[in-house]
């Protein structure tokens, strides 16, 4: 079951980018941050690479 994002291709927010910051320092995985930041995994991602953020995996 795939969840579908409203929010395609938009720009990431200042709030948002912190946000991702906090859940990753949290130790979260990609699916629930993907969840709490509404938007999709590929794009989460993205973002983690280019702000050099390694995100838990899970096990």
């Amino acid at each position: 079951m795939t969840e579908r994002f409203e929010r395609h291709r938009q720009a990431w927010t200042d709030g948002e980018i912190h946000k991702l910051r906090h859940l990753v320092e949290k130790g979260m995985g990609l699916q629930a941050i993907s969840k709490s930041l509404t938007r999709s995994e590929e794009s989460i991602k993205t973002r983690a690479k280019i702000d050099k953020l390694k995100i838990a995996k899970k096990r």
